[in-house]
């Protein structure tokens, strides 16, 4: 489907921006759904005093599938919404909203946006064998992102590009063990270990869910690497949090979703690990 942007901005108008303070308030935190529960844990436990938003696109996932101009006024939208809701920063937890919206986003927004990046360069450092897999969804796999990735640090190795179209809807349906999605999985993954790969990149947050299928699948000899805890790194390195990271009281979770909240809270919850309340978008 073509979306003219008229259509969209017509679709998800946009809510004033207040005054903000970078770096104060609540970490807004947003993907095209569930995957960036991850990242949304790994702050939790980096930063556990801190105030959290989470919004899960859900009713437009997966943005691997969508156009780059769609992905970028919801990303906007989103924006718009965690700054109306006094985020002093945001964390964009989604590969495909970082390589089409994260430089846009950065020209006007008020505060530090942080973004994901696959772990392609310390995949680079530890591989034994020379050949790393990269799955991610399409948009990713064809940015211009992991392009400069690829040239800066394959150099001395071979680093296969896998689109894996399919594996997001699997987790928003919450299939996250199912032997369908671990014959997906395999249909993706097996070819390039059996051309010896022993780093596998996980270039979506949506597949940190499948790490233990994927573990699984490919071996103790092959590493698999999570992107999420250095983008929590950098996100405390720019709001200059890691000094109180242990020091203040526990923070909490605010959980939005532009998907229906009969369906989207039971799954949020269960990736959450707890039953938590779910506002619509």
């Amino acid at each position: 489907m073509t979306w003219a942007r008229a259509d969209i901005i017509l679709a998800v108008p946009s809510p004033l921006l207040p005054e903000t303070s970078p770096g104060r308030g609540p970490i807004g935190v947003f993907d095209s759904g569930v995957g960036g529960l991850a990242v949304l844990r790994a702050l939790r436990e980096a930063l556990p005093g801190a105030e959290r938003i989470y919004v899960a696109d859900s009713a437009h996932a997966p943005y691997g599938e969508r156009e780059a101009e769609f992905i970028q006024a919801r990303s906007e939208h989103i924006a718009r919404f965690l700054l109306a809701r006094g985020a002093g920063a945001l964390l964009i937890a989604c590969n495909t909203a970082t390589v089409v919206a994260a430089n846009a986003l950065r020209r006007w927004c008020p505060v530090p946006v942080v973004a994901m990046e696959p772990a392609i360069k310390p995949a680079a450092a530890r591989t034994r064998s020379g050949r790393i897999a990269v799955l991610a969804t399409r948009q990713t796999v064809a940015s211009g992102n992991v392009a400069r990735l690829v040239a800066a640090h394959g150099a001395r190795c071979t680093i296969e590009l896998i689109a894996c179209p399919g594996l997001v809807e699997c987790v928003e349906r919450g299939e996250v063990s199912a032997s369908s999605t671990r014959g997906l999985v395999e249909t993706y993954l097996r070819p390039a270990l059996e051309r010896g790969a022993d780093c596998v990149v996980l270039g979506c947050t949506h597949y940190s869910f499948l790490r233990p299928l994927i573990e699984d699948l490919a071996g103790a000899q092959v590493q698999v690497l999570d992107p999420a805890p250095a983008v929590v790194t950098e996100l405390l390195r720019r709001i200059g949090a890691a000094a109180e990271a242990d020091s203040q009281p526990l923070g909490g979770e605010r959980f939005y979703t532009s998907a229906p909240q009969e369906t989207a809270a039971p799954l949020i919850s269960m990736l959450w690990g707890k039953k938590v309340a779910v506002e619509s978008l």
